[in-house]
């Protein structure tokens, strides 16, 4: 961005935000980050040659995480701080993706590196893309894991990330490999080779008012009550998240089947997984036994027609089991036995009984109500469920991934577009293809940043956008240096 253009903007955020903000606001206290979602190819070529004939390996998502537009990936449930003043910006993600190449005689793979909860910092002009990073080297095979490594530079673009309001917008910030991210990266790339760019989405809550200092309060006790509810055992309210399992909803999207899933009767879709609402039941001792509102259906060819609802979780003895009243071609059955998990210490806090991402079995019963697509014990994924005991007792939020894919962002990238199967696991569905992504002219993001901060900064962000930002230099070769 030009200068003379930059001063402008700068000028303009200040000109709305000095009319829109009552004196007293002037200073806008530090603010919590809670919900939102980060889009993130780690890099394209990267992807492309993993899944490749060099490599011949694959990826897999953990965490939640999600595919989208291509040949991103999602992270979800954003949690951190925002200062409006200083422009201060710390939001961590949830979910990861391991890539594993290259695989040896005894099943295990040469090349073996997962990247999970990235965390954006930004201070001032600068911006890091924190990643916990676990690596195989590819000397000696040593497997080594690191907690958010400084993985990646952001570029701001002269972007003044102080201001006030509701949401902060970041999209397709350019990202370079740091030192520390090359080391972390097991030496495949250098240090200053470009990443795919990062878009996110965070979500501001605003402070809570403070009281006056010159007129303290004295707070009289209350005398601590328990809710008949809570007495006896009684859920006021529940939910449950599962996505069934993630590469049956890739099959039934996928070229095969070439179908789609609704949802139906208060069912909510988290993207990478499936929410269940307004539960009914009893918790007692570790014990629970709750009912969910919400139906899923999947559709697609060759006679793929499957309806899961009346979903029902059982806790007892530690172990949990979640059923569905089925329905398909091939099998139909009321309260059927789906998958089975581990519910250990399942203890209230705050009124609150919570469950996250319990790994998941499926059941002989379950394995029918495929129709025999997955044997008994597929891992199928994780269960996670939150039952309030009081009545206000809040529920988690449900994880940000969204079903609409977000704008595909331009990638550096000098392979070619040639895709390669790749499969995430060893199973019955189909084999997925390795997603592409069209490539810019000179193979580098050339897209506006942006920020938007509520409405404040709407007219200083287009003003940035009416103005043709100058390209970058086209990237070099980026295949990754293996031995």
């Amino acid at each position: 961005m030009p200068t003379r253009l930059r001063a402008l903007v700068t000028v303009l955020c200040a000109a709305v935000l000095g009319a829109l903000l009552p004196a007293a606001a002037a200073h806008a206290e530090s603010r919590t980050v809670q919900g939102g979602r980060l889009d993130w190819g780690i890099k394209t070529s990267f992807q492309r040659y993993i899944t490749g004939p060099v490599a011949n390996g694959s990826y897999s998502l953990t965490g939640g995480a999600a595919t989208v537009g291509g040949s991103g990936f999602r992270f979800h449930s954003a949690t951190g701080t925002y200062d409006g003043d200083t422009g201060t910006f710390r939001a961590a993600f949830s979910g990861g993706v391991r890539f594993a190449g290259h695989p040896t005689d005894s099943g295990a793979y040469q090349l073996d590196l997962t990247l999970s909860r990235p965390t954006v910092s930004i201070s001032g002009s600068t911006g890091t893309l924190h990643v916990d990073v676990t690596s195989k080297a590819k000397d000696t095979g040593a497997v080594t894991t690191s907690h958010q490594v400084p993985f990646a530079s952001l570029s701001l673009g002269g972007i003044d990330m102080r201001g006030g309001g509701t949401s902060v917008v970041l999209n397709n910030l350019p990202a370079t490999l740091t030192a520390q991210g090359a080391r972390s990266f097991a030496g495949y790339y250098t240090a200053g080779t470009a990443l795919d760019p990062v878009s996110l989405s965070a979500d501001v809550r605003q402070a809570a008012p403070r009281e006056p200092s010159s007129a303290p309060t004295t707070k009289t006790p209350q005398p601590k009550t328990t809710s008949n509810a809570s007495k006896a055992g009684k859920l006021t309210d529940g939910a449950v998240d599962w996505g069934v399992r993630r590469t049956f909803r890739e099959y039934v999207t996928g070229d095969i089947a070439k179908g789609r899933w609704t949802l139906s009767s208060g069912a909510l879709d988290g993207g990478a997984l499936f929410r269940f609402p307004d539960s009914e039941g009893t918790y007692t001792g570790g014990d629970l036994t709750a009912s969910f509102k919400g139906t899923v259906r999947f559709t697609g060819a060759h006679g793929l027609d499957l309806i899961l609802s009346g979903i029902r979780v059982t806790v007892a003895d530690d172990k949990g089991t979640l059923y569905a009243d089925v329905k398909s071609p091939d099998h139909t059955g009321r309260k059927v036995p789906l998958v089975t998990f581990t519910a250990k210490d399942l203890q209230p806090k705050n009124g609150l009984v919570t469950l996250t991402e319990a790994p998941a079995k499926l059941t002989a019963n379950g394995a029918k109500a495929f129709a025999g697509m997955y044997p008994e014990g597929t891992a199928m994924d994780p269960v996670s469920l939150a039952v309030a005991l009081t009545a206000n007792a809040e529920l988690p939020a449900l994880p940000d991934l969204g079903s609409t894919p977000a704008a595909s962002p331009s990638a550096s990238d000098a392979s070619s577009d040639a895709s390669s199967d790749a499969s995430s696991d060893a199973s019955s569905e189909p084999v997925v293809k390795a997603a592409q992504q069209d490539v810019g002219d000179d193979g580098t993001p050339a897209l506006p940043l942006a920020i938007a901060a509520g409405s404040l900064l709407a007219l200083a962000a287009a003003a940035a956008f009416t103005v043709r930002r100058r390209r970058a230099r086209p990237a070099a070769a980026d295949t990754p240096q293996h031995d």
